[in-house]
């Protein structure tokens, strides 16, 4: 006969770990371009937990980064070897690997997961690349130069590229593989962020400014003045804000997106590049560049609520949700 009390401790301890990870809090990963590594940070308790480097095998210029939506796989541009890598974070091994020639810098998944798209700057191309087997599926060269960053409209059926040479961004029909036209920027577009279907934000390094773009109808609505060299940009999950790191001014310009009017700029460390957002919209992730660190913005009070050390030069992070 099989004591009740006996079983009763194991489907307790059962119940509370899958409790417990049910509740686990998001990891932010953050690609460290000059120590080949990745720094993995606890959302929770806003401290590195790991550092991932593929067991050595990463190169010293990481500069693009994305994941998956459970965080199964985190892909990085490992620009000193010329390569986009799939990376498992739990056994920081690499999953795959594909080259892609010189000057990548940008990396993003498509909606369904299926697809990876490579804006290769310095070949003026977009490699789109099957995430599932890393088969190169298309080299779609762009209308404009030195395609920098790529952005997936929300139905992934559209791919815009931010073109640092001719101050534009290409539009791209990913089933047809090619690119429609392009639309005029202010100068050096950098990151994108949609809000909604058509309504897009690029920064604007050289213009100081984040430009407001409508899709639909191809065309700059309004530019948006923030601080020095506007680079990333990332929009909250409810489209409400809209958040530019000023990679010149040390800041983030925090925008209101129904009246596109500056909130607030809130300090944060030495060349801000890229960000992140928890899956909640609570807090921003900022990558500090020139101060080896990540910014925590608290989005309610707007204000940084802790600086975490990382690796050499962080290029942005990524949470995946």
């Amino acid at each position: 006969m099989v004591s009740r009390t006996t079983l009763a401790y194991p489907l307790a301890a059962v119940f509370a770990s899958a409790s417990f990870a049910a509740h686990a809090a998001p990891l932010a990963y953050v690609p460290n371009q000059k120590s080949g590594t990745i720094s993995v940070v606890d959302t929770a308790s806003d401290a590195v937990v790991k550092t991932l480097s593929a067991n050595g095998a990463l190169g010293k210029r990481l500069q693009a980064i994305d994941a998956d939506a459970k965080g199964k796989t985190i892909y990085v541009v490992d620009a000193e070897h010329d390569q986009l890598v799939a990376i498992d974070p739990a056994a920081d091994t690499i999953r795959h690997k594909v080259a892609i020639g010189e000057d990548a810098e940008g990396v993003r998944l498509a909606p369904d997961g299926k697809t990876l798209a490579v804006c290769a700057e310095g070949q003026h191309v977009v490699l789109l690349i099957d995430a599932a087997t890393f088969a190169i599926q298309a080299r779609i060269p762009t209308k404009g130069r030195n395609p920098e960053h790529c952005e997936f409209t929300p139905d992934g059926k559209t791919l815009l590229t931010s073109n640092e040479g001719s101050n534009d961004i290409d539009v791209i029909d990913v089933a047809a593989k090619a690119s429609t036209g392009t639309i005029a920027t202010s100068g050096h577009p950098r990151g994108a962020a949609f809000v909604g279907a058509n309504k897009v934000y690029v920064a604007q390094e050289a213009a100081n400014a984040v430009d407001v773009i409508d899709l639909a109808a191809r065309r700059k609505t309004a530019s948006i003045p923030t601080a020095l060299r506007a680079a990333g940009a990332i929009a909250s999950v409810d489209g409400k804000r809209v958040y530019v790191a000023n990679g010149g001014a040390g800041s983030i310009t925090a925008i209101d997106a129904a009246t596109d009017k500056v909130i607030k700029e809130i300090p944060v460390g030495k060349r801000p590049w890229n960000m992140a957002l928890t899956p909640d919209g609570g807090k921003l992730y900022v990558a500090n560049g020139r101060s080896n660190s990540v910014s925590v913005v608290d989005t309610n009070a707007l204000e940084v609520i802790k600086e975490i050390a990382v690796g050499e030069l962080p290029w942005g992070v990524v949470i995946p949700q």
